[in-house]
């Protein structure tokens, strides 16, 4: 399936994930991430599992900071976009900024990964190499067997901590600078947090969004908090709700608990956007004589229009589509509507609310004195 890419007009944009529940966990760029699922029709709710607090007036951030302007480092490690962001802004704050970009400069910049190497040329600097996996394992690796003995390295963290490469560096005879620039916090929200996981246990959502490991830690701790972490790993292998990690290092905390989430091959939010898409794309559709039809939790999607159904006849539909082409019965039907009503004159209203709704009165056939079923195109 093709997916318009992020930047694409509304109008253009399909709405694969019309009826879908989808749970964001993150707490910084979720405005983006919401409203990328939410152009593609999904419902989004939001729990950050973590909050994210900057060091901008952080004594020790500023102090290392005047330390390495008056003895650069020859490597330094970006380990964050937004974390050397932060850095240089946290640095202006207090004049050094330009200081900080000329001691830079005359260092090797290692980054972990695209967006840290992004940052570092929007700063006008170029880095000397990028972990393309965007783990600090890569990096460890590359200066490792390169030999570091006797070399300064500075590294900029992010919230997690140093994920070993301080220790590393160290045990390898490096001089090492840490420099944390901004670290994880508790949840803004922790009812939201717990009201999160109890309404993914229960089914309520469809997919759930994670881009830090730290992030996907939190939640799962909260899960257990909550006594519902069984619950929702029998969801994820039943295949009723859908984990997506931005990246590998993201995945690694779900998949520790039995976990195993779809992952996109670059670690960005449009990737993971348009993961989550195809994912709900490549669900199989029912091929009716007016085209492929989805039903979700809350909408249904026929030939990539979101019909204007009640939940009545959203029910009336889902009936029908697991019936895959067989007869519905007039009870049937008198089943998925509200109220303990039997009249068969109530089935046939629904039908026909239906056919309306559709578009096309081809969609639902009747058949006589048996009931009604989905018209299929022929193989």
């Amino acid at each position: 399936m093709t997916t318009p890419p992020d930047d694409a007009p509304a109008s253009h944009i399909d709405q694969t994930l019309a009826g879908c529940v989808v749970l964001v966990t993150a707490d910084r760029r979720r405005n983006e991430l919401e409203a990328a699922l939410t152009r593609r029709g999904a419902s989004v709710r939001h729990a950050a599992a973590l909050g994210m607090v900057p060091h901008v007036d952080d004594a020790a951030l500023l102090a290392m900071t005047r330390d390495l302007v008056a003895d650069p480092p020859d490597t330094v490690v970006v380990t964050t976009g937004i974390g050397f962001r932060g850095w240089i802004e946290a640095a202006d704050a207090v004049g050094l900024a330009d200081e900080l970009v000329t001691a830079l400069g005359g260092a090797r910049l290692i980054a972990r990964g695209p967006k840290a190497r992004g940052a570092i040329q929007a700063a006008g600097l170029v880095p000397d190499w990028v972990a393309e996996s965007e783990t600090s394992a890569e990096v460890a690796q590359f200066l490792l067997d390169e030999g570091v003995a006797g070399r300064d390295i500075a590294v900029q963290h992010h919230g997690a901590g140093s994920d070993g490469l301080d220790e590393a560096f160290l045990a390898a005879g490096a001089r090492v600078r840490s420099l944390v620039v901004y670290r994880w916090g508790p949840p803004p929200d922790p009812a939201a947090v717990a009201q999160s996981v109890r309404a993914v246990a229960s089914g309520e959502i469809d997919a759930v969004t994670f881009t830090s490991a730290p992030g996907a830690s939190a939640w799962l701790a909260a899960a257990d908090d909550e006594g519902v972490l069984d619950e929702i790993v029998a969801r994820c292998s039943a295949g009723t709700v859908v984990m997506a990690a931005v990246g590998p290092v993201t995945a690694g905390p779900l998949q520790e608990r039995g976990i195993e989430p779809i992952v996109p091959d670059r670690g960005r939010l449009g990737s993971l956007v348009r993961l989550v898409v195809s994912h709900y794309g490549g669900l199989e559709a029912l091929t009716t004589v007016a085209g492929p039809l989805r039903v979700h939790r809350g909408a249904a999607v026929l030939d990539g229009r979101v019909l204007p159904l009640t939940p009545a006849g959203l029910e009336v539909l889902r009936v029908l589509a697991h019936a895959r082409g067989g007869i519905v019965t007039r009870d049937q039907v008198l089943d998925a509507l509200p109220g303990d009503s039997r009249d068969p004159h109530a089935a046939e209203v629904a039908i026909a609310r239906l056919r309306e709704a559709s578009g096309s009165r081809e969609l639902v056939r009747t058949v006589v004195k048996r009931g009604y079923r989905l018209a299929l195109e022929e193989a």
